[in-house]
């Protein structure tokens, strides 16, 4: 029998696990997580009122739930927790897929002034992630610029945007929802370097900036203009085309005077961040114009000064090393070949690669399925091979036996029925619980009834 850990429990781990059950019937699968809670980016990326992308929860739970399949969170793999070495002597392969973990700097003067922080900062902040420790990101601004316009820089410019009676029925943490209730921010800026056709933002989440209640979607079509395929979309892919679209419609229609308002900008890149009273008060941009390939931008010596007390930089994921794994800083990846992690160039036998952690960030959700199903064909090539190794029965009562205290799938179920306590006392639906203190007692005590 094969035995398999999948070290990481979001959809590439999942997916990975689900390929092996279903291509090898013997096959026995460990999912192991540094959180105790599974799910990865969907229980913690997917903005909390997007409810119909949360559902795929249900979707990675029906696999998590096989009966050749266990999940163990709690379990922290490389440095100061289970050595890449002790997997490799407790399972026949181990799949790494550990995602993006951190995310690109902007390498710009006044990046670390207070009130300018990644996107994932913020997210993990509204998202209950446990390992984050700001209280509030908001206190004192009026105006927030969002650096990037893809589907993360969209998220947060409309979770900025929401009310508290909207975000109410949602699992975002109590504090989290008394913040931004609170909050005064009335003008928000998403900007990009680039035009609108080479925004990485999909239609779909981009109309939802025009449902907000009682905010203004505000876009200057001169600056759109710049732009040759905004002028004749016709060469442009469809979901560009449609991008086009909604842009220049809200750039034919009047501002209401609504409360909030989002301007979307383009080619503008942001060379300082401007301090203010020992704090980010505003983002210098120069004005960029294509360049001669369509592709690229250049600068035009124009500036620009945007008030902004918020700043958020959203441009993209980046991998992070982990020890005991090969890492190209070059592409913040595993090098692999077909999805077995090589090194010097050399396969390195019964270790293997899924999810962005192979791949770069780059694709959908669904874009997970075939790059696990790609890694696990070469898994089963080698199974003769993997087999070979004697492993123990049961891996694990060996990490019990380390002195690690894995939280199985009865913690995990245990966590839920505290958060759903918890939001029955806040008179709210599921409500996460946002610290590893809550998270390990529920999942060895039982269910919490008070908020945190």
């Amino acid at each position: 029998m094969l035995h398999v850990a999948v070290v990481g429990s979001g959809p590439s781990g999942v997916y990975t696990a689900q390929n092996l059950v279903e291509q090898d019937p013997e096959v026995r699968v460990d999912v192991l997580d540094r959180l105790p809670c599974p799910y990865g980016l969907v229980r913690y990326g997917v903005a909390p009122d997007h409810e119909k992308i949360k559902s795929l929860q249900n979707s990675l739970r029906t696999v998590l739930e096989h009966e050749r399949i266990r999940f163990l969170g709690n379990l922290h793999v490389g440095a100061g927790g289970v050595p890449t070495d002790r997997l490799r002597e407790l399972y026949h392969a181990v799949v790494y897929c550990l995602g993006a973990a951190t995310d690109r700097h902007l390498g710009i003067p006044g990046e670390d002034l207070p009130g300018s922080w990644s996107a994932t900062e913020f997210v993990s902040w509204y998202s209950a992630h446990p390992d984050s420790t700001v209280e509030d990101f908001l206190p004192g601004a009026r105006a927030a610029a969002v650096i990037g316009v893809g589907n993360v820089a969209v998220d947060v410019a409309r979770m900025l945007a929401r009310g508290v009676e909207e975000l109410s029925p949602t699992d975002m943490p109590q504090a989290p929802l008394t913040a931004l209730a609170a909050g005064k921010v009335t003008e928000i800026h998403m900007v990009g370097r680039r035009g609108p056709s080479q925004a990485r933002f999909t239609t779909k989440e981009l109309r939802e900036l025009g449902t907000l209640p009682d905010t203004d979607v505000v876009v200057d079509e001169r600056e759109l203009a710049l732009d040759p395929a905004y002028v004749d979309p016709s060469a442009l892919p469809a979901p560009q085309r449609r991008n086009i679209e909604v842009l220049r419609g809200w750039a034919a229609t009047p501002p209401r005077g609504a409360a909030r308002q989002i301007r979307l900008r383009f080619f503008l890149r942001p060379v300082e961040l401007l301090a203010e009273a020992g704090r980010v008060g505003a983002v210098r941009f120069e004005r960029t114009l294509p360049d001669e390939q369509g592709d690229g931008v250049t600068g035009s010596g124009r500036y620009e000064d945007i008030e902004a007390q918020l700043v958020l930089r959203s441009v993209g994921y980046r991998g992070v090393p982990l020890e005991g794994l090969p890492f190209d800083p070059g592409t913040a990846t595993v090098p692999h070949r077909a999805g077995r992690v090589l090194r010097d160039g050399a396969v390195s036998p019964g270790e293997y690669v899924a999810g962005w952690i192979k791949r770069g960030p780059t694709g959908v959700i669904g874009t997970n399925r075939p790059c696990a199903k790609e890694t696990v064909a070469s898994l089963l090539e080698d199974l003769p091979d993997l087999v070979r190794r004697d492993v123990p029965d049961d891996a694990f009562a060996a990490l019990r036996a380390d002195g690690l205290a894995p939280v199985d799938w009865a913690g995990w179920l245990a966590i839920e029925r505290a958060e759903a306590e918890l939001g029955a006392s806040l008179g709210r639906n599921v409500v996460k619980l946002p610290d590893w203190q809550s998270l390990m007692a529920a999942a060895h005590r039982g269910p919490v009834s008070e908020a945190p």
